[in-house]
């Protein structure tokens, strides 16, 4: 088996609307580096399991699935940007990850030890030259606590609330806007409550991860932030 561990790692965690998958995106296209979205790897378990009728009852099965799990994540140009496409079993999804029956399958097969153990070296297979720029909530805890240079984003309760609603309204959901607004200021604060609390890798920054607080900054910003972070660590 190839040994990556030479391999340099930039782990980017936070809470949800703390900008991290925006700044992952933009770090990861300026270091030429490749990228983990770490919280869709569930999502698309559970999705590929029911794609191949894979019984959601059948533990072994679906870790095996989870164990060799064919994603690639890739940054393609689009209207002076680039956006981030994943591509399961050679066909990009997108809206199909975001289903209900997606969502219901993914809490089902995420409460298995043994997918949950899979789905932990299939990440750190992600790591492969020149390097990686991974995303998610334990990646500079739990995945690659070796990694030499960690980022842990946050920003106010209230910010990130207005962040999610904006990026909602963009795409022009409908609907009762106040309503929304409530709706997800109660998702943030239920999901701060049970990202943290839990026993398994709770969401919290690595005793030698650098805290960036963005509610005050631009993208831009905190990506010269994070690339300086870098040059000084690799």
């Amino acid at each position: 088996m190839e040994d990556n561990t030479l391999v340099p790692v930039l782990t980017i965690d936070g809470p949800s609307g703390s900008g991290k998958g925006t700044i992952v995106q933009f770090v990861a296209q300026k270091l030429g580096w490749h990228l983990l979205d770490s919280g869709a790897l569930y999502r698309l378990v559970a999705f590929g399991s029911l794609e191949n009728q894979i019984s959601l009852d059948d533990e072994a099965a679906i870790s095996a699935y989870a164990a060799k799990l064919d994603v690639e994540f890739k940054l393609v140009a689009a209207q002076n940007t680039r956006e981030l496409q994943i591509i399961l079993e050679g066909k990009v999804v997108g809206p199909e990850l975001r289903t209900e029956k997606t969502g219901k399958a993914a809490s089902i097969v995420a409460a298995m030890p043994s997918v949950r153990a899979a789905l932990l070296q299939r990440q750190r297979d992600f790591r492969q030259a020149p390097g990686l720029v991974a995303d998610g909530r334990d990646m500079g805890t739990t995945v690659f606590p070796d990694a030499r240079a960690k980022i842990f984003l946050t920003a106010s309760p209230e910010e990130r609330v207005q962040r999610r609603y904006k990026q909602l309204k963009d795409k022009d959901v409908g609907g009762n806007l106040a309503a929304l607004l409530e709706d997800i200021r109660r998702d943030i604060t239920e999901r701060d409550e049970r990202d943290s609390s839990r026993s398994a890798s709770p969401l919290k920054p690595a005793d030698d991860a650098v805290i960036i607080d963005t509610s005050d900054l631009s993208i831009e910003q905190v990506v010269e932030k994070v690339l300086a972070i870098c040059k000084a660590q690799f």
